[in-house]
């Protein structure tokens, strides 16, 4: 991170920018919380996958994001970000294999299932894994379609040099 130019922060920024503006959209935003979530904005997380400095636009997007969290409050900003976080972790770990971007979804899907399932357990104590399963299925849907629309824009080298 110390190697940063004006042109990647600003990039960054914009990612986290967009994380918020993608979770919080009237409409959109119904399903950004609770039990059942398709939040959108974690199509972003591919970009982890390309290139490990937007980890750090997801995080604090996210962070910003669940600000406005209705009915998790502080708890979302904890457990959300850290659900984030390690799904970005990991998501590192496999970076840039071609073969293993289809891992995404599963990653973030199981992450942010047991962490945020866990978080709708103890504080709206909702059931811990009808709440895990439909977080986990709701956030595989969502970044699998990001997957594919990911998988056919970086056929295009314009869009795959911006990211990398």
């Amino acid at each position: 991170m110390h190697n940063l130019r004006t042109k990647d922060i600003t990039r960054l920024a914009i990612v986290a920018a967009l994380y918020v503006a993608l979770t919080l959209t009237p409409g959109i935003s119904a399903f950004s919380y609770g039990a059942i979530q398709f939040r959108v904005s974690e199509i972003l997380m591919l970009l982890v996958f390309f290139n490990p400095k937007f980890s750090w636009s997801l995080i604090i997007g996210c962070l910003i994001a669940n600000l406005f969290s209705p009915a998790l409050g502080v708890a979302d900003l904890v457990f959300g970000t850290l659900a984030t976080t390690i799904a970005c972790l990991l998501i590192v770990l496999i970076n840039n294999k071609k073969a293993l971007i289809w891992l995404v979804s599963v990653i973030c899907a199981v992450v942010n299932g047991l962490i945020v399932g866990a978080e709708l357990f103890f504080v709206l104590k909702l059931p811990f894994w009808m709440s895990a399963g439909t977080v986990a299925a709701g956030e595989f849907v969502v970044v699998l379609i990001g997957t594919l629309i990911f998988v056919l824009l970086m056929r295009n080298n314009n869009f795959a040099r911006i990211i990398k």
